[in-house]
């Protein structure tokens, strides 16, 4: 603060002096006015360089005090055990005030006038309304809880795991590890498919078999192949029927339920396990056919 105040006081000096200065310039002619302004414009570059200095103190500091504010706030999320969800959605809060309040201070210190900064930035304000919508949608999520933070979803044509939701985005890891910045905006009024919010899934396979195969040794194998598994769930109990009659194949169709995390690991192990057990037990999948009639001559 001490340092603040003696560089304001420097500034009011140099002020001060610069009035005189122009009172001389217009008194003087000649050479005398040639080394007056020469003069003026060395204490106008000290002036400006008396601001600039003023406001790199006040951006380095306030820099430091926003990332000492910003823990603080997440030690106390901590121990409040505030949800992961709401968390980053404070923070990245936090964050934006902080640093419009930042920019504010350093315009000032650079010697703009702040009111006239502000009515900039409310005008800037709305011309980017539509983050407004944004910001309204992200307090609808944490409110409704469509989805939080680890969960996987798919929206607005994109899927992957939730990694933040910050006041105007929700951010996704995708499968491949990129990253997908989605408006809350469009999240909260959209329709979102969220896979993990249930403990349960099921999964179905569709299996063709060559025409002529017995259908009761097919569903047997299936069965044997499915209690094998631990990981299926016997309650609801798994599903085999006769699906449907396809132009090369029988399609036969399998409903298991499963517990959410082994959703993947289930459907691709069971896929496997029916290739190699049907090529065990003789049970031919089917490929297209084509039959062709020669019209006699």
């Amino acid at each position: 603060m001490l340092l603040f105040q003696t560089t304001q006081q420097v500034a009011d000096s140099l002020q001060v002096a610069a009035e005189k200065l122009d009172q001389a310039i217009a008194q003087a002619d000649g050479l005398d006015k040639l080394g007056l302004i020469t003069q003026q414009l060395i204490d106008s570059g000290i002036q400006a360089g008396g601001h600039i200095l003023k406001a790199v103190i006040v951006f380095l500091v306030g820099r430091f005090l926003i990332r000492m504010l910003n823990r603080l706030v997440g030690r106390v999320m901590d121990k409040r055990n505030v949800d992961i969800s709401i968390k980053t959605f404070v923070k990245s809060l936090v964050n934006i005030l902080l640093t419009v309040l930042l920019i504010v201070s350093v315009v000032g210190a650079l010697g703009v006038e702040t009111t006239s900064f502000a009515a900039l930035l409310a005008s800037a304000g709305v011309a980017l309304s539509g983050n407004l919508q944004n910001f309204a949608g992200g307090l609808v999520i944490l409110l409704f809880k469509p989805y939080k933070v680890g969960d996987w979803i798919e929206a607005q044509s994109v899927s992957g795991t939730v990694k933040e939701i910050q006041i105007f985005h929700t951010i996704l890891t995708t499968a491949d590890n990129k990253l997908i910045y989605v408006p809350n905006g469009a999240l909260s009024s959209g329709v979102v498919t969220n896979y993990s919010n249930q403990k349960t899934r099921r999964v179905e396979w569709i299996f063709g078999v060559d025409y002529g195969e017995d259908y009761n040794k097919v569903e047997k194998v299936v069965r044997e192949v499915l209690t094998a598994d631990k990981r299926i769930l016997n309650d609801p109990a798994p599903f085999i029927a006769l699906h449907a009659l396809d132009a090369s194949s029988v399609n036969v169709v399998v409903r298991v339920w499963v517990e959410s995390s082994d959703y993947w690991g289930v459907y691709f192990d069971i896929n496997k396990t029916i290739y190699a057990t049907f090529n065990e037990k003789g049970i031919n999948f089917p490929f297209p056919q084509l039959t062709v009639h020669q019209a006699p001559n």
